[in-house]
């Protein structure tokens, strides 16, 4: 297999990103690298609008940034407009999702990926302590559920071995027994088509700092769909998801919409900069990221599977997200040495490599080049 197998639409949108021409960089699943117009868009923030127009940017479309940050997300996601928020962290508004999901239902637990990134784990068994609940951790392919399910948390690809997860047959089988899905969708949006409308998602939140490259630290979006709104009460009951912020009542009425969802002043820097980033997705048909993104992985696994200590743990089917990790013993090791090589992938304890394939700016060259150096080190 070679890269002139493999045509690639989206060689041209390389060109938008600020990127060294001789680092490999295949860490996007951890922080996506900047596209080229999120410094002047940033500049224009700090020395314009906030340093010229001043308190009078939150009425010339600061204040209305989450939701209409968060419909650019809701595309990428499969959601209609008016049904993404973007705004605090994916822990933050994990903890918003799953206390809505289990408000009021009588049912007694909450079931989490056992695989699941530690933050949600963490976040999960809060709200377990919180509301009295039993918090099960189970194999997505046993979940092994009754009317005793309150909510399932899921991972939609696991951020150690890159497995895609099947929403519409775990959706399904979680509304089976009357309860809710939390997807998390860290690791997949910005990766492939998701259909959280068509397919029924009770609720998803992801961040916009891995492969939708909105910087370190950009804030999260959550996804409420608009059925959902009414009754959607979240614990962190803060004025900017008020109905009438400005009212100063003493009294909390939330908004009727997916502002609900809101709970703090928005960090607007790092908002604006996660606005400009994803002007490149308006150049993009995420079925091309997707096809390019199995190519490349698939190309990479072939480069890499053969190679001595090495055991490839992503799947060798269209089961995975953009990632490929291998089990090596000396993992950590391997993997500060391909990083002073300047081929920048990450470790994972106590013996995985992970490398990220960001469509939109990783090349098939750049997957050899991974490949052949990770070979004369081993």
């Amino acid at each position: 297999m070679t890269p002139k197998a493999h045509p690639d639409p989206l060689a041209h949108i390389r060109d938008l990103f600020d990127l060294d021409d001789d680092v490999v960089y295949l860490d996007g699943n951890s922080l996506g690298a900047p596209p080229k117009n999120v410094a002047e868009r940033v500049h224009d923030v700090v020395t314009r609008q906030w340093g010229r127009r001043l308190i009078r940017s939150w009425s010339e479309g600061w204040w209305e940034a989450p939701e209409r940050v968060g419909d650019r997300i809701g595309r990428l996601v499969g959601a209609a407009p008016g049904q993404v928020v973007v705004a605090d962290s994916t822990s933050v508004n994990l903890f918003k999702a799953l206390m809505a999901a289990v408000r009021g239902t009588g049912r007694a637990e909450i079931v989490v990926d056992a695989g699941t990134f530690p933050t949600d784990g963490y976040i999960a068994r809060s709200v377990a302590e919180l509301t009295g609940l039993a918090l099960r951790p189970a194999d997505p392919d046993h979940l092994d559920l009754d009317g005793t399910t309150a909510v399932v948390l899921l991972n939609h690809v696991d951020y150690r071995t890159g497995r895609l997860l099947d929403m519409a047959k775990l959706t399904e089988q979680v509304h089976a027994v009357g309860a809710q899905v939390v997807w998390d969708l860290c690791h997949s949006a910005g990766v492939l088509p998701i259909e959280l409308d068509r397919l029924n998602v009770d609720l998803a939140v992801g961040c916009t700092y891995k492969f939708l490259n909105g910087g370190p630290g950009s804030p999260a979006f959550l996804y409420v769909p608009t059925d959902a709104q009414p009754r959607f009460h979240q614990p962190l009951t803060g004025w900017t998801g008020h109905q009438a912020p400005f009212a100063m009542s003493p009294d909390y009425t939330p908004d009727p919409g997916v502002s609900r969802a809101r709970a703090g002043t928005p960090d607007i820097i790092s908002m604006l900069a996660l606005d400009a980033a994803l002007d490149v997705w308006d150049q993009v048909d995420l079925r091309d990221v997707r096809a390019k993104g199995l190519a490349l992985t698939a190309h990479f696994r072939d480069l890499v599977a053969d190679l001595p200590g090495i055991e490839v743990i992503t799947p060798d089917d269209e089961w995975r997200g953009h990632q490929v990790s291998l089990r090596h013993p000396d993992a950590a090791t391997l993997m500060r040495r391909l990083v002073e090589r300047r081929v920048i992938g990450d470790h994972r304890p106590p013996d995985v490599l992970r490398f990220g394939f960001a469509p939109l700016y990783n090349t098939f060259e750049e997957a050899e080049r991974a490949a052949t150096t990770l070979k004369e080190l081993l």
